[in-house]
């Protein structure tokens, strides 16, 4: 496909937020049953966070090489393309969405702002407000990094484990030459093996879990062979290059004044909780850390969707069987109904696809057949996430790791000490209580970084295994954060002009897809 602009439509059949492996197996699918689809997306091409590009001053020749099972992206990638030439498809890409509206029922407006935004507070002169009609809406925004903090976290040179992975594929460059990887859950071996591949030394690998508590689970295991060959190949790796990680350890403290010089690293409980006397110094230059991810559902809580609360204690989407959230005509596909990996994200999409397709041309856009073919993958992923979550799930333990002194808000500096006279002194029981008390959470990041560490210090959450049950299925009717995850109504950050503008201007023209490799832009 050459840089010819796409026809701008006034309105879609569908609009789909987030181009990563969920949003581009739902256009992707959708364009081919004949509907009409905007794609959205922040980024300046499609991918997500999972097929992240190398920036164009890389000159990077061979894309693929850090990622994995890169041929399932390029065949969404050239799906969208035969969508984008037969005119079923439409994207958008530098769109950053801050809020979905309803006017009614299959009449809804993506409000969304165009080109960078490249600091906070700072909007370029591109800068413009874009509405985006459409009669159904799939949103597909993924997820991010789930950071608990310990003394020394703010240091440059300590960065999330995602963070880490970002910086290769985008930029080509390791966060340092000798890396620390610690943190939980199955992204470390991938942040790991990729480091060492770029040419990084991984003097260890740090599990604050144990991989033995995925023995629980062997019905899910069974039914995900894919998955053990992912884990097989990221052990490989890490033995080539002798990196042996090591379970029930973490970080419980980073040591340097200008950057990370050193971490410390402490035997934990099954609870999480430091064991006094096993603490030992490690040598580094950087350290990449992480303990899962969270869904990213700001735009559907902004809408009041029901929401459950996953067996790693964060809130994903309530979804029913082909997708739908609890608003009709709304649905979601990938991590916001829980964290799974890619091919579950693509199934998930493809899923919510052809529901929207019945639903918009009221006929059987598929047999029945393939229909549950795709729900029993799609569930048989979901059991393996489930147990994934469940085997990763922090321990209420981990915030024995904190001194006073540690800030837990990075944006508005506000450290664990002050939460906790928050708490014990003044009542407060969740996460906005403490936000309106001491301010964090009330920074550019809007509590992604720290909303869920202040929350766990306000209400600490209840031993792996014990959440699902314990936990409310949707918010309460009290508004309390406690009860649910925060509603905020601008999932980012928009100036006050766009907000005041009462005009409805019309959609950019769409961005072109970036040529197939070896034709002529």
């Amino acid at each position: 496909m050459g840089d010819e602009a796409q026809p701008e439509h006034e309105s879609y059949d569908l609009a789909v937020i987030g181009a990563g492996p969920a949003g581009l197996a739902g256009t992707a699918t959708a364009a081919e049953l004949g509907l009409s689809v905007a794609l959205l997306d922040s980024a300046p091409q499609p991918g997500g966070q999972f097929y992240r590009h190398p920036a164009p001053a890389t000159r990077a020749t061979r894309p693929e090489a850090l990622h994995h099972d890169w041929q399932a992206f390029t065949d969404l990638r050239d799906r969208l393309r035969t969508g984008a030439r037969r005119g079923n498809v439409t994207c958008l890409f530098d769109h950053h969405v801050w809020t979905v509206t309803r006017q009614a029922e299959n009449d809804w407006t993506v409000h969304a702002l165009t080109g960078a935004i490249d600091a906070p507070g700072e909007h370029g002169d591109n800068q413009r407000p874009v509405q985006v009609r459409a009669r159904a809406i799939l949103l597909a925004t993924g997820s991010y990094e789930r950071h608990l903090p310990f003394p020394g976290w703010t240091l440059p040179g300590v960065v999330g484990a995602g963070g880490a992975q970002a910086m290769l594929k985008s930029g080509l460059v390791p966060p340092g030459r000798r890396v620390v990887v610690a943190g939980s859950g199955p992204l470390l071996l991938a942040a790991a093996g990729s480091l060492v591949t770029a040419g990084a030394e991984v003097p260890e690998l740090i599990e604050a879990s144990s991989y033995f508590g995925y023995a629980r689970h062997p019905r899910a295991l069974a039914t995900q062979p894919h998955k053990l060959t992912e884990g097989v190949h990221h052990a490989k790796t890490l033995l080539r290059h002798r990196v042996r990680p090591r379970t029930r350890h973490a970080v419980t403290e980073a040591h340097g004044t200008d950057r990370v010089a050193a971490v410390t690293v402490s035997r934990l409980d099954h609870e999480w909780r430091p064991i006094p006397g096993t603490e030992r110094r490690i040598d580094c230059d950087a350290l990449a850390v992480g303990h899962g991810l969270i869904p990213q559902i700001d735009l559907a809580t902004g809408l009041g969707c029901t929401t459950r609360r996953t067996a790693d204690g964060t809130y994903a989407l309530a979804l029913s069987p082909l997708q739908e959230t609890s608003l009709r005509g709304l649905w979601s596909a990938g991590e916001t109904s829980g964290v799974g990996g890619a091919h579950q994200a693509m199934v998930e999409g493809e899923l919510a696809a052809l529901a929207v397709a019945s639903r918009l041309t009221a006929r059987r856009p598929a047999p029945l057949s393939r229909l549950r073919s795709l729900r029993r993958r799609r569930d048989r992923m979901n059991a393996f996430a489930d147990a994934m979550a469940v085997t990763h799930a922090p321990g209420h333990g981990w915030t024995r790791w904190l001194t006073d002194e540690t800030d837990v808000c990075r944006c508005e500096e506000v450290p664990a000490g002050r939460i906790r006279e928050a708490v014990t002194d003044y009542g407060a029981r969740d996460a906005r209580s403490v936000k309106l008390l001491t301010r964090a959470g009330m920074g550019w990041c809007q509590g992604r970084v720290c909303g869920w560490a202040a929350s766990c210090l306000a209400s600490p959450i209840p031993p792996p295994g014990a959440v699902l049950a314990d936990a409310p299925a949707e918010p309460g009717s009290d508004g309390r954060a406690s009860s649910g995850p925060d509603r905020r109504l601008l999932a980012t950050p928009v100036p006050l002009g766009v907000l005041a503008d009462r005009t409805t201007p019309k959609p950019q023209p769409p961005s072109p897809l970036p040529p197939t490799e070896g034709q002529p832009s």
